[in-house]
């Protein structure tokens, strides 16, 4: 499979479009059962990230979390549309005031506070993933792992300019408290991340 040849992502083979019952089956009526699931899809999406969040871990302002993880996969299965907004609905609705985030934080003042770069990092990640799941890469151990790595790049360069903006001072200081710390705990979500999507893969494939 070359990049440019264009696939479904996995949660189209996880979770598939009802077949409508009633027939004849209008284009409305299609049109709003698939509207219906994608909604589904996205606050499942918004309700696993918040799940994950809670699985915290407090070293300094930033807070290691399950969230990378969920990021990483709701990314690469949701594809480009429905990850990316999946993640941006967790952020909205999380800086709108549902206790969402890492914690049960709300509000805007959390998304603006030092994690607000790392929040902000989900959703051009996710997107990215997405867009490169439907190009196959979440196909392959190899591919996974190189496509996480790249988001997870992303995530860093968007929480650490933003980490950098709130703290001030020397960027050896921004990176002691942005980057250091998580290095081994967020490899760890990589490599679970880059093994998960190929091995779900391969489970649809034997349906």
């Amino acid at each position: 499979m070359t990049s440019s040849q264009l696939t479904s992502p996995l949660i189209d083979k996880l979770v598939p479009a009802l077949p409508l019952k009633a027939a004849p089956a209008t284009p409305r009526a299609s049109l709003t059962a698939s509207s219906l699931r994608q909604v589904a899809l996205v606050v499942a999406g918004v309700a696993f990230l918040a799940l994950l969040a809670q699985l915290r871990l407090q070293i300094g302002p930033v807070p290691v979390t399950g969230q990378t993880l969920g990021v990483l996969l709701l990314g690469a299965a949701y594809g480009v549309r429905l990850g990316t907004l999946a993640t941006g609905a967790y952020l909205l609705l999380g800086a709108a005031g549902l206790p969402i985030f890492t914690g049960g934080q709300a509000g805007l003042a959390y998304a603006l506070g030092p994690t607000g770069g790392y929040l902000l990092g989900f959703v051009v990640a996710a997107a990215l993933l997405g867009y490169l799941a439907e190009r196959g890469w979440d196909r392959t151990l190899g591919s996974a792992a190189l496509a996480m790595l790249v988001a997870s790049c992303v995530i860093y360069a968007c929480g650490l300019a933003w980490l950098h903006v709130v703290l001030g001072g020397a960027w050896l200081r921004t990176l002691q408290v942005g980057l250091f710390p998580f290095l081994l705990g967020d490899l760890l979500k990589l490599l679970v991340a880059a093994v998960s999507l190929p091995a779900a893969w391969r489970f649809v494939g034997r349906r």
